[in-house]
């Protein structure tokens, strides 16, 4: 099983001797990944990544309700490691 995770672009460099890699945004947690899958995208954008490479734009309102609900499932894995 795989998990892609929606982060907000934050910063994008377009190196031409490197692949098109930006900054992105996990809730605060800054990563640097590779934007040659999405040449559309813009800073600002919510992309879902995978193992290091932006698969695909997501409106933000997708992203949100994603964000929300993996908020909701630490609230709960918090919750049962308590008891």
């Amino acid at each position: 099983m795989c998990l892609a995770v929606p982060g907000q672009v934050i910063s994008i460099t377009d190196d031409q001797s490197l692949m098109r890699r930006g900054k992105v945004s996990f809730g605060g947690v800054i990563k640097e990944v590779s934007l040659a899958y999405v040449p559309d995208v813009q800073v600002g954008n919510y992309v879902i990544v995978h193992v290091g490479f932006a698969l695909s734009i997501l409106d933000e309102e997708a992203a949100q309700k994603s964000l929300a609900e993996f908020k909701e499932m630490e609230a709960i894995l918090q919750e049962t490691l308590k008891m």
